[in-house]
């Protein structure tokens, strides 16, 4: 679920988001997935502590299956990090705040 910290995003938004010089993550959840829900929190800090150098997204995967399909998403919670319309990595899971900081830095 979005939030005042983290904005929602579309696939017809999607494209020009990412294209972005600053560093996007984007979270790949839905409502009833368990994992997504355990990792929202670490993503509301994370865009707390990166705001203004990461824009953090969060992409339903239900309401939006064109993004997902491009990127060969088959679980979630998967989350992509881009710069400049590229992926710089990913990872897929409930992970740790530690691995997502690392995560990022690979693009700060």
């Amino acid at each position: 679920m979005a939030s005042d910290k983290v904005q929602a995003i579309d696939d017809a938004a999607f494209t020009a988001t990412i294209s972005s010089e600053i560093p996007c993550l984007v979270d790949f959840w839905a409502p009833w997935c368990g994992p997504c829900k355990a990792i929202g929190p670490v993503i509301e800090d994370l865009a707390e502590e990166y705001k203004g150098k990461v824009t953090i997204l969060k992409m339903n995967v239900d309401d939006n299956p064109v993004t997902p399909g491009k990127y060969g998403i088959r679980a979630i919670p998967t989350l992509i990090l881009f710069k400049s319309g590229e992926v710089v990595d990913q990872i897929t899971g409930a992970v740790g705040k530690k691995q997502l900081v690392d995560l990022i830095s690979k693009a700060l």
